[in-house]
């Protein structure tokens, strides 16, 4: 149990850290992209568009590491078939 369990927050841990490291990235490259946008092509803020992509792709990175924490775990598929036999068998 204690190995499950080491395995369920070191899973957890590495998916807040991936989150992190994402918005990290995206705050950096999209400030570089915006300045690069206004210097040269004022006139059209195409920046916007890699902003609300890379954006979604953080939310989904957000809302795995901190909503829906356990739903996409590796364990999770074994836990739900657990549950149904356990229902089925009442």
């Amino acid at each position: 149990m204690s190995d499950n369990l080491y395995n369920r927050a070191e899973e957890r841990v590495d998916k807040k850290i991936k989150f992190y490291r994402n918005l990290q990235a995206y705050l950096a490259v999209n400030a570089l992209l915006a300045v690069i946008n206004w210097l040269f092509t004022p006139q059209f803020w195409w920046v916007m568009f890699p902003v609300f992509f890379w954006g979604l792709g953080v939310l989904k990175d957000f809302l795995v590491a901190f909503v829906f924490v356990d739903m996409f775990s590796e364990d999770y598929r074994q836990r739900k078939i657990e549950e149904e036999m356990a229902k089925l068998s009442d």
